[in-house]
């Protein structure tokens, strides 16, 4: 296993006096079976009017807050210690043809849907930052000839979008549509993660937005800088008869995720996770400033 702590900071320098502040937050770590917090502490400057924890409709920790009082800027500091287990080993090849898995999650009326698979329905349609086009089918259809297994197929696409995408930062904006990441074939993680989403979707198979934080490892003889990492986005698809259900893959570093990912949560997209999201009235233009650092602990057992 890994441990590691984690500090996720937000800084807001509304330019003016802001008379209501209402935020979300998808800063609290997720718990799972390969994933347990030690603890987390969330401090929010200045205080709120009032506070209140719990959870989204899909099972993520979620903050809601408010300040009535006016004021000019905002700090939100999430700080975390995690263990992280391996995934598990799983042969890909085992997994499910990829049509027969799409004829399975298919409506039939004279049959009752598996609970598994009716959950797994919510990842299968368009939302609010993933389009299910004809363009992504065509693009994706070389990696599932008929029969294969699903998890093959996957792994083909990821391997795919790595070869062909440009890791760029001044490409897109977080509103940037995936036809336009098709296009550019260039972008930064949260546009590989809604591509081949959408890929995904599009042939017909059930995938999810991951949020969380990746491990980060400075040049040899280099310390660790303090704020350098940030947040990281990659996907899951569902693969029912495996060991792990839902099976990840991280189409910028053309891996499977493991013991150096982070999970905050998962959703249908970005928009569903976001790590902060709300509104505000009054203020001037502004930018947020966001410093994230992930630091393993000294004698955690890397596998």
């Amino acid at each position: 296993m890994a441990r590691y702590h984690v500090l996720h900071e937000t800084f807001y320098d509304y330019g003016g006096a802001v008379s209501l502040s209402q935020q979300m937050l998808h800063l609290s770590p997720r718990a799972f079976e390969w994933q347990k917090t030690l603890r987390h502490e969330l401090v929010i400057d200045p205080e709120p009017s009032w506070h209140r924890s719990g959870e989204d409709a899909f099972g993520n920790p979620v903050d809601w807050f408010a300040c009535y009082q006016p004021h000019d800027s905002l700090h939100v500091r999430s700080e975390m210690e995690l263990e992280v287990l391996p995934r598990g080993r799983i042969d890909l090849s085992e997994s499910l043809p990829w049509d027969a898995l799409v004829k399975r999650l298919t409506y039939h009326g004279n049959t009752a849907p598996l609970p598994d698979d009716l959950a797994a329905k919510r990842f299968l349609f368009e939302s609010p930052n993933v389009r299910v086009k004809n363009e992504l089918r065509e693009y994706a259809s070389c990696c599932f000839p008929a029969g294969r297994p699903v998890l093959e197929g996957v792994q083909a696409l990821m391997e795919k979008i790595f070869d062909e995408f440009t890791f760029d930062p001044e490409a897109t904006t977080v509103s940037t549509p995936v036809l336009e990441v098709l296009a550019k074939k260039r972008g930064v993680c949260q546009d590989y993660a809604h591509f081949m989403i959408a890929a995904l979707r599009a042939m017909g198979l059930p995938a999810r937005y991951m949020s969380g934080y990746l491990l980060t490892h400075p040049p040899p003889g280099k310390p660790r800088m303090i704020g350098a990492d940030a947040s990281h986005a990659w996907i899951s698809v569902y693969a029912p008869e495996t060991a792990l259900g839902w099976v990840e893959f991280d189409p910028t570093n053309n891996l499977r995720p493991d013991t150096e990912h982070i999970t905050i949560g998962w959703g249908r997209d970005f928009s569903d996770i976001s790590p902060l999201r709300g509104i505000i009235l009054g203020g001037a233009a502004h930018e947020p400033r966001v410093e994230v650092t992930v630091t393993p602990f000294e004698g955690a057992v890397q596998e």
